[in-house]
């Protein structure tokens, strides 16, 4: 399996709503991919949307402000 990964902290930090860029980067995902997302915050609303998209997810929380959660095909 292969990681990619998106830090949408800057995105948050600038006020901005980082979706479009998660839905292109699982978009973007080949066969084996895994989408490492990292946040400032849990994405709980996140986890149904990419549950619907057949993703599961694995999160957990690496600082005060930083979670790493890992979307992978179920």
């Amino acid at each position: 399996m292969t990681d990619v990964t998106l830090d949408v902290r800057p995105i948050l930090a600038r006020g901005e709503e980082p979706f479009d860029e998660i839905m292109s980067a699982v978009s973007a995902l080949r066969e084996g991919e895994r989408l490492l997302l990292i946040a400032s915050f849990e994405p709980k609303p996140l986890f149904r949307v990419m549950e619907r998209k057949g993703f599961t997810n694995q999160c957990r929380q690496v600082g005060p402000d930083e979670y790493h959660v890992l979307f992978a095909r179920a």
